[in-house]
């Protein structure tokens, strides 16, 4: 039996210091109940707590821990360049060569901007796309989240619909205003508040494999539709590639569903576990920013180089071995076929959504499409499951509104143990 002694003395220690105990809420284990565990190191797909505990790891960091934590080639290379310091504010080669390897490895882009997180990504783009339109308004969709600016806390997912605040407070009216949003998976619903705001909207942003509501998937033709829509309109087309990017394949969502965008948005993998994001996109939109173009944005830390030797080197490896997004593909259809079975056999009502490395399973009886068919799942079942799974070794994200992150350093054994949690979970459910 798992014992949590140091993570409860922790997690009243942090209390006193920092909000609710936590750096980022989901982390607070509030939608679950019970004390975070607070991480003591971790190693492949096997992370260690406080206390010594070990869990198989279905987190990976948000998705940034793709071929496992502490990777030897992306620790060699921190090491080895932090000897150099770990910051100039100014210009380095390295920040060439990893925006090289982006524009060679990702569809229809042209430049890329380094900023610090997946939050400052998005909120760029946006910036960039009505600098570049001329137009304020801009649409997003419910369940979809973008990070934590204003503009993007309106019916946000993950985080925000966790802790039941979709429309935060500090957002002001103004903000809003601007802010559009539309029902993911419903291309009607997005015909309509473009005409209802006719030559007005700068940019659809979206998520084109969601995993802020969980895994949700996009419905046929839906992304063909809203591609095509922009086009018609003079909306530019913003695909949140913060998850999704360089873990679905190496292009992206754009190479994995062949769909362009006219922006995108990266995080997560990009940095190898260190805070980065980027937005890119081709010469003519790129144009528009600072110091090339009217549109400014800057950051002190941007393109820092312990962060891009971490980004850069873990790239390259997905880059020259393509095999890895296979492997990962196989690794979570196999966790899909298990999970399926144990929970067919049980008497829960469920569904899974799969898309190449990421994974949920809803405890509902509807198909998982947006956010309100997603939020039917937000139940009591969710964190029984979780902390049943939890005392077995098993880490799972702490909220029904997030995906599971695979990451190749999963070995079948640990597929075949978590199946097995999970049918031993089930039953204690009952």
């Amino acid at each position: 039996m798992y014992q949590y002694k140091r993570s409860s003395e922790l997690f009243d220690e942090a209390n006193k210091y920092i909000p609710g105990g936590v750096n980022s809420p989901v982390r607070a284990f509030k939608s679950v109940g019970g004390t975070p565990v607070f991480i003591e190191k971790a190693k492949g797909s096997i992370l260690t707590d406080a206390d010594g505990n070990e869990y198989i790891d279905y987190i990976s960091s948000w998705g940034p821990m793709i071929l496992g934590h502490a990777y030897p080639k992306v620790i060699d290379a921190i090491k080895a360049k932090v000897e150099d310091s770990t910051s100039f504010g100014a210009p380095t080669e390295l920040e060439i060569d990893i925006a090289k390897l982006i524009v060679e490895m990702v569809p229809n882009i042209d430049k890329v901007r380094m900023v610090n997180s997946g939050t400052e990504a998005c909120m760029s783009a946006i910036r960039v796309a009505r600098g570049y339109t001329g137009r304020n308004k801009f649409i997003k969709f419910e369940g979809c989240y973008h990070g934590h600016a204003d503009s993007f806390l309106i019916k946000a997912g993950s985080g925000a619909s966790t802790f039941g605040v979709p429309n935060s407070p500090g957002v002001t009216p103004g903000t809003a205003n601007d802010t559009l949003t539309a029902k993911y998976n419903d291309i009607e619903n997005v015909r309509q508040l473009v005409a209802e705001n006719k030559d007005e909207i700068a940019a659809i942003i979206i998520e084109p494999i969601a995993g802020n509501m969980g895994c949700v998937l996009p419905k046929k033709g839906f992304l063909e539709d809203l591609r095509e829509l922009c086009d018609k309109e003079g909306i530019l087309l913003i695909f949140d590639e913060v998850m999704n990017g360089f873990r679905l394949a190496k292009g992206g969502a754009q190479e994995y569903l062949g769909i362009k965008a006219d922006l995108v948005t990266f995080g997560k993998v990009i940095g190898g576990g260190m805070p980065v994001g980027a937005y890119a996109g081709p010469d003519e939109i790129m144009k528009v920013v600072s110091p090339l173009g009217p549109v400014y944005q800057a950051g002190t830390l941007s393109g820092n180089p312990i962060a891009m030797i971490a980004g850069y080197t873990l790239l390259k490896e997905l880059n020259e071995n393509p095999q890895y997004f296979t492997e990962l593909e196989e690794k979570t259809e196999y966790l899909h076929k298990g999970l399926d079975k144990v929970f067919a056999e049980s008497e829960f009502d469920y569904k899974i959504n799969r898309c190449g490395s990421m994974i949920s399973v809803f405890f509902t009886d509807v198909d998982v499409v947006d956010f309100d068919t997603a939020a039917t799942a937000n139940n009591e079942k969710f964190p029984q499951f979780f902390h049943e799974m939890l005392k077995r070794g098993i880490y799972l994200p702490p909220s029904s509104f997030e995906s599971y992150f695979l990451s190749n350093s999963l070995t079948y054994e640990m597929l075949d143990k978590t199946i097995q949690a999970a049918k031993e979970s089930l039953e204690a459910m009952k």
